[in-house]
């Protein structure tokens, strides 16, 4: 058996990335390797809760629709070359057996690390060329705080993010979910800290 191809070409393809078998965690992005670092406990706290909260409410609802972490995506513009990794997605496609990029993502969901930002807005911006996706969400991991991008009924993005803070209501209209803020950052400091604020 053959071992692993571990040393990637220099340039990717949407196709070869999905293949290569190398050790760490990546995005392909315009078709160059970009390393994604692990995340820090806080970040990996409100990923956990979210999921948590978002599937335990499409099991209720008992639809089509399912939430996946980290799932790879396949973007509109240049798709060839670019698989870009949300910290969550959800779909109300049906999801096969051999699939690994996300069938017609309606929502995704970005932690926002203070190490990157830069990236996350790049993969935001990137998010929105995609036809199915009609809600972006950043969420901050240094304080309670949400950044909500939705389509309007023509299908246009607004110019700037509505924020929602840590007692307000996080809306996710796709699939019918509303929760406080707060409860996507529970076992985190930041929930102390928001409310000495």
């Amino acid at each position: 058996m053959n071992a692993p191809n571990r040393k990637p070409p220099p340039r990717m393809t949407v196709t070869d990335f999905l293949a290569w078998n190398g050790p760490g965690k990546w995005e392909l992005v315009d078709g160059e390797l970009r390393a994604m670092a692990p995340a820090s406990a806080t970040h990996g706290m409100i990923q956990a809760n979210l999921a948590k909260v978002i599937g335990r409410h499409l099991d209720d609802r008992k639809g089509p629709c399912r939430v996946i972490t980290e799932p790879a995506i396949a973007v509109r513009l240049r798709a060839s070359l670019n698989t870009r990794i949300p910290d969550l997605g959800i779909t109300c496609s049906p999801v096969g057996p051999t699939d690994v990029l996300l069938p017609e993502p309606v929502a995704l969901i970005e932690i926002l690390s203070p190490g990157n930002p830069d990236d996350t807005w790049s993969n935001v911006w990137t998010y929105s060329t995609i036809p199915s996706v009609r809600e972006i969400i950043v969420l901050h991991s240094t304080r309670v705080l949400a950044e909500v991008l939705r389509r309007d009924s023509d299908g246009n993005w607004p110019m700037d993010p509505e924020d929602v803070g840590p007692d307000s209501e996080l809306r996710l209209e796709t699939v019918g979910l509303a929760l406080l803020l707060r409860e996507a950052y529970v076992g985190t400091y930041l929930l102390s800290e928001a409310s000495k604020a």
